[in-house]
């Protein structure tokens, strides 16, 4: 009768936990992301703690956390200043390309086609390039309305301004108080497994320090390779492509189609008026080439780092797990997969490793943790 009566109270307790964690969703996501912004934050606050001193003057937490934020607000104004622009003008660009000039610029590959499968008895469900484009794209992208996607996206962003705030603010005293959010995890456990989580929530930190490291390096090196390559080989769009490219990446296995199709499609948008085989083709090959070369360093050198190294974790049991997040919830889940699994691998550690799968799954985690 007790072990049903404690049994029925941890259940309670945990379906109010749910609860409140689902009610307060939208603070619990600030709290989180003010939480990563304090760990990508902690080599500015160190810097300031180590060097800002004059004499017997030194700088406090107060003033290191004023100074990790600005910071990190001055390297996202450098980034926006050095692409937005350049995005905007080239955007403005494609705004007067419509889905019948592309159709017409690869009409005559397309006709071939259509006249290969007849000839073996196959019957094409659309009788023009620019009709299969319509029926196929329109639905979600729009070439000649990038003004409008814009325009909505200032729309998002001004709503967004009270999220800013409040993850700034969070984040302010995440860096002023270290361990404060470790305090505010263990002020919701009992006093016996106190211990157990703040191990788990400094291994957390270290983990998932490191891998939004690698995500942020991963998009920089792929945005900078793309955009350099193509514009050195006379591709129009190659910042656009480039940017466009990393952040699509951050999808495993299925961003990298998406981004070279993306660019494939950008190519042929801006150079509507060339002749398909002799100019618009070879264009085409050159973005194609890129990509390819961008998949073999992204492959070989950045994801072992970040998907492997950085959690450590078996590359196949990455595999597994991406597959099983899009099986969950699509995109989303293929991009939260991985920093869900190290969570949930890290509290397992503690709370489950005698367990056999439990020690057989976090293995490379005890060597490279202890």
């Amino acid at each position: 009768m007790k072990n049903l009566s404690r049994y029925l109270v941890i259940g309670i307790s945990l379906f109010l936990i749910a609860f409140l964690l689902y009610t307060f969703r939208s603070i619990v996501s600030y709290i989180l992301i003010a939480w990563v912004m304090s760990m990508v934050g902690q080599p500015f606050m160190r810097l300031f703690k180590r060097y800002l001193k004059i004499r017997k003057w030194e700088a406090g937490p107060s003033l290191c956390a004023a100074l990790t934020i600005i910071c990190l607000f001055v390297f996202v104004i450098f980034v926006v200043a050095l692409f937005v622009p350049m995005l905007i003008q080239q955007a403005n660009n494609l705004s007067g390309v419509s889905y019948a000039a592309i159709g017409e610029a690869v009409e005559e590959p397309y006709t071939a086609v259509v006249q290969w499968m007849e000839k073996r008895g196959f019957t094409a469900k659309y009788s023009s390039a620019g009709q299969m484009l319509s029926d196929q794209l329109k639905g979600w992208f729009q070439p000649d309305a990038i003004g409008e996607y814009f325009s909505s996206f200032l729309s998002v962003a001004g709503n967004l301004m009270m999220g800013i705030f409040s993850v700034v603010f969070i984040t302010f005293f995440f860096l002023k108080e270290e361990g404060l959010f470790t305090l505010f995890v263990v002020a919701m456990v009992p006093q016996k497994y106190e211990l157990q989580v703040r191990n788990a929530i400094e291994d957390i930190s270290h983990l998932l320090t490191r891998y939004f490291g690698g995500i942020l390096l991963q998009i920089t090196v792929i945005t900078f390779f793309v955009s350099i390559f193509l514009s050195i080989l006379g591709v129009p769009n190659a910042v656009l492509i480039g940017l466009f490219a990393a952040l699509i990446n951050v999808i495993p296995y299925i961003g990298p189609l998406i981004g070279a199709a993306f660019g494939v499609f950008l190519t042929i948008s801006a150079n509507v008026e060339l002749e398909f085989y002799s100019q618009l083709l070879p264009m085409i090959v050159k973005v194609v080439v890129v990509f390819g070369a961008m998949q073999l360093l992204d492959n070989f050198m950045l994801q072992p780092y970040i998907f492997s190294n950085s959690v450590l974790a078996h590359p196949l049991e990455i595999f597994i797990v991406i597959l099983m997040g899009a099986q969950i919830n699509g995109i989303n889940g293929m991009v939260l997969a991985i920093p869900v699994y190290t969570v949930l691998r890290v509290i397992a550690r503690e709370f489950l490793i005698k367990f056999k799968f439990v020690k057989q799954i976090t293995g490379r985690m005890e060597e490279g943790l202890d």
